[in-house]
């Protein structure tokens, strides 16, 4: 009874604690997890048992593939293709979501709204409208699209090894396509049709252009009078000034950037700063500077504004920008932070930074050429790389591949996880990827929270509160029928995803079905069905998926906007997948 108490307990702090973002979520949950090792809940082996799950090796596996196509480019030019000719809001959804969902039946979704956002936004501002009429359309698309096939997503395969692990069968890889595919449809229309009356028409003006550089770039001359002419930025003291950053130096029409520290001012060098520009008059109380007015046209080719997303499992996260060696980790300086479409007017530096905060950097060519972080997404378009024969070369024979590989696991050839072993063993043969992308390509963090989720299922399971929810449930739906036990699974399973990650919802919640299927002594299956595809759908909130975290500060959304346009799209998703199983499954 003790156990029971404290595994309640030490659960309802953890989804408090994911539910108010206190730390990131892989160690809210790691954390959980070691708590339960200790105290003897779970054992060691127990602990460690998601780690070799045959769903979590699956998914690692499934990372470096997608990864590979995602690196060859032709996603990118997919999608470009797809915003070409487009002349209205209809016309555009209409012929941009259904094949960005086909295409997340098969490819990790993450970096195809990460791909797509930047690209959107600017057809957006080329044609003059506002982006928040799309990017929560954009991402809604691929969450439908990845509750088609067995890889359309993560929640998919640790719900498949799941039920491996408990001596099931597994799904097959289009077992899901029948409840997938009608709500896929469905989502479709109502997102096509009716969505645009919904989401608001918001405009988040381009940051970009010369003339928006004024409110954050500042010039200073430096005059004869100035005491450290003929010495170092760094001796001047103008490397750590608060709140603005020493972007570049004209000098006799020729410009330095960037400024090093070691870089020597001379007489009637123009300094440009950027930042938080009214910070910058504090420039004028040093000798021999002369602050000019700024139009930004002496802001470097090389340099550029950009935006980014700051990510769930960003290690920026509930820490100050000063304190993160934010400049020498991403080549670039933060000059403005915008929470829930409002800009902080704090210092840059004591800002504490949370998910979903859209960072306005100054990058410089370093910056484009770094591997994409995994502290932020960037939603800014930056410049579209060459795609070469070679490149495309290697992007469709990765597909045909995959392709191969999906036929022999539809046919029963292979199971999965061998499929994707073969495919990622081939993919390393060929060259297509190298093993120092590999580390790049693997997103470490949501491994990381599914393996401690399978450790945390199992103290549920071990201490009775898997039990006890699933008697709860019962005693509140059986007696109105089989009908409304499934529709109560459903409503759990995806009140636990808004607060939590999808996958980790389908874990904690796969032990309490298994209960409610003993219980009623009926097939599992259908039950599991219920919780990968309500675990996946999360539509209502922008911190439950990592997608609609992307598009929340890119359209300049605010947090009901996702209720708004969500609980609808909610409801359909429920109501068919019900229906579906109910009728289909029994």
């Amino acid at each position: 009874m003790i156990e029971f108490y404290f595994v309640s307990i030490t659960m309802i702090l953890m989804l408090v604690g994911l539910l108010f973002e206190m730390e990131r979520p892989e160690v809210i949950l790691a954390s959980t997890l070691m708590i339960f090792m200790v105290t003897g809940i779970v054992t060691p082996t127990e602990a460690m048992s998601g780690f070799s799950n045959e769903g979590m090796l699956t998914i690692a596996l499934l990372f470096i593939v997608a990864g590979t196509i995602q690196k060859s480019g032709l996603v990118d030019r997919a999608l470009q293709q797809l915003l070409k000719g487009a002349s209205s809001n209809h016309h555009i959804m209409a012929k941009l979501l259904p094949p960005i969902s086909l295409l997340s039946a098969f490819v990790n979704n993450t970096p195809i709204v990460m791909a797509a956002t930047p690209m959107v936004k600017k057809w957006c501002e080329d044609k003059g409208i506002s982006p928040s009429k799309f990017l929560i359309p954009l991402s809604y698309a691929t969450i439908l699209g990845g509750t088609i096939t067995l890889i359309g997503t993560s929640t998919n395969l640790v719900v498949h090894g799941l039920l491996l692990e408990y001596g099931h069968k597994g799904f097959s890889f289009f077992q899901l396509s029948a409840v997938g595919i009608p709500i896929t449809l469905l989502g479709l229309g109502y997102l096509i049709f009716f969505s645009s009356a919904l989401l608001p028409d918001r405009n988040v003006s381009s940051i970009i252009e010369s003339e928006a550089l004024r409110e954050f770039t500042g010039e200073v001359l430096v005059t004869r009078d100035f005491p450290y002419l003929n010495r170092t930025v760094k001796e001047a003291k103008l490397r750590s000034l608060k709140g603005v950053y020493l972007v570049s130096i004209l000098r006799e029409g020729e410009t330095i950037a960037p400024v090093s520290s070691a870089t020597i001012l001379h007489k009637d060098d123009l300094l440009l700063f950027t930042g938080d520009i009214s910070t910058i008059t504090e420039l004028q109380r040093m000798k021999g500077l002369e602050l000019q007015s700024s139009s930004g046209s002496h802001f470097p080719e090389d340099h550029r504004l950009v935006e980014a997303v700051v990510t769930h499992h960003s290690s920026l996260l509930f820490k100050k920008i000063k304190e993160t060696d934010f400049r020498s980790q991403h080549q670039a300086a933060v000059i403005a932070v915008h929470r829930q479409h409002d800009r902080l007017k704090a210092k840059i530096g004591d800002i504490v930074l949370k998910p979903g905060d859209v960072l306005l950097m100054i990058a410089g060519d370093e910056f484009s050429k770094k591997k994409r972080s995994a502290d932020f997404y960037s939603i800014t378009l930056l410049e579209e790389q060459l795609i070469t024969p070679m490149q495309m070369k290697k992007g469709w024979l990765s597909i045909a591949l995959l392709a191969i590989m999906i036929g022999l696991v539809t046919f029963g050839v292979l199971t999965m996880f061998t499929a994707m072993a073969i495919t990622t063993l081939l993919l390393f043969l060929f060259k297509f990827v190298s093993p120092g992308e590999v580390k790049s390509l693997i997103q470490w963090h949501v491994l990381l929270m599914i393996a401690c989720s399978f450790g945390i299922g199992l103290a549920l399971t071990n201490s009775g509160v898997a039990t006890s929810i699933a008697q709860f449930l019962m005693a509140l739906s059986s007696p109105l029928g089989l009908f409304a036990v499934l529709l109560s699974v459903y409503i759990l399973t995806n009140i636990f995803t808004e607060i939590m990650t999808n996958s980790a919802a389908a874990v904690l919640m796969f032990p309490i079905v298994v209960q409610v299927a003993k219980t009623m002594q009926i097939d599992l299956l259908p039950l599991a069905i219920i919780v990968a595809i309500a675990a996946s759908s999360s539509f209502m909130t922008p911190i439950g998926y990592q997608t609609n975290l992307i598009v929340y500060g890119a359209g300049g959304y605010r947090f009901k906007d996702f209720i708004k346009v969500g609980f609808p799209l909610t409801l359909i998703v429920m109501v068919v997948t019900v229906v579906i199983v109910r009728f289909f499954w029994f």
